[in-house]
């Protein structure tokens, strides 16, 4: 399995918008997407979101980043964006899902 780790510091005062728009493609993503398994949402001090998504397989992943609803997560949000940081691993226990 594909494991994308997000890691993103949002500008002051826009947390509250930005949760709602990454909510709504988190969501889109679970249910419209077969390849994707998890998409946790986490929020640690003001401003950072965290988040942990399992895939299928890189191309589940692929595929995941042409949606509509990611492109209107991305170009909608991409503002509010201080810094991101990702990072992928494979995912080697447990071993299914």
């Amino acid at each position: 399995m594909y494991v994308i780790v997000v890691d993103f510091e949002v500008e002051p005062g826009r947390q509250g918008e930005f949760l709602a728009l990454m909510n709504e493609n988190a969501a889109a993503s679970l249910a419209d997407e077969p390849g994707c398994l998890q998409f946790d949402v986490c929020v640690g001090e003001p401003g950072q979101i965290f988040l942990y998504e399992i895939y299928r397989d890189v191309a589940a992943f692929r595929e995941h980043a042409q949606t509509a609803h990611f492109r209107r997560f991305d170009e909608a949000s991409r503002a509010m964006v201080k810094s991101k940081s990702v990072r992928s691993f494979e995912r080697v226990w447990p071993a299914h899902a």
